[in-house]
């Protein structure tokens, strides 16, 4: 059986495109209660920690989920209804020379450092897990952050580690489609 490429008269576009339109509206109501939340947390006290606000905030009820996995889980799920709905977009040579070559170059790097830094959050993470247990303490482990790259403004841990495993998913997934051979707009 010969595999065909996704068609706007197809079924299965319509609920791609129903998926991204619920992904993009649960990323950009997201976007604004995060930013109003953050901006009452700096009002009120000066400072705020990047994420806490948004990882904190349990969505549709108490021990359900938290609005950084739904974050998280649409992100991934919009792009992947992205990649399915929009090939026509760099479908044959539409992108092709030395912009793909660049555009290729790009992702790699956001490969790495995406990588990195879900390494790197997972692992301080984890030792700051740890070394409150030697301490004799039972973390808060929604509530750790480090103060890294700017002092007066730190990162929830596990907010820091979802959005960048999100982001490599996805530029690795760009990555791997760009080196794909190009589907042609004839088939």
């Amino acid at each position: 059986m010969k595999s065909r490429h996704l068609e706007m008269t197809d079924p299965a576009y319509k609920v791609y495109l129903y998926i991204f339109y619920v992904c993009g509206f649960i990323m950009a109501a997201s976007l604004v209660y995060g930013v109003y939340i953050t901006t009452l947390e700096w009002i009120e006290n000066g400072t705020y920690v990047m994420g806490e606000a948004i990882h904190n905030t349990v969505i549709p009820f108490e021990n359900f989920a938290r609005l950084s996995t739904w974050i998280f889980f649409s992100t991934i799920i919009g792009w992947y209804c992205v990649s399915r709905i929009g090939w026509r977009r760099t479908a044959g040579n539409k992108i092709g020379g030395y912009r793909m070559a660049l555009l290729q170059l790009m992702l790699l790097g956001f490969v790495i450092i995406t990588f990195y830094e879900v390494l790197y959050n997972f692992t301080v993470l984890n030792a700051t897990i740890a070394a409150s247990y030697v301490d004799g303490q039972v973390p808060d482990i929604d509530r750790l952050s480090i103060a890294y790259p700017d002092p007066d403004r730190p990162w929830n841990l596990v907010f820091a580690t979802k959005v960048f495993l999100a982001a490599f998913i996805i530029s690795a997934h760009a990555f791997y489609l760009s080196t794909k051979p190009r589907k042609s707009l004839d088939e």
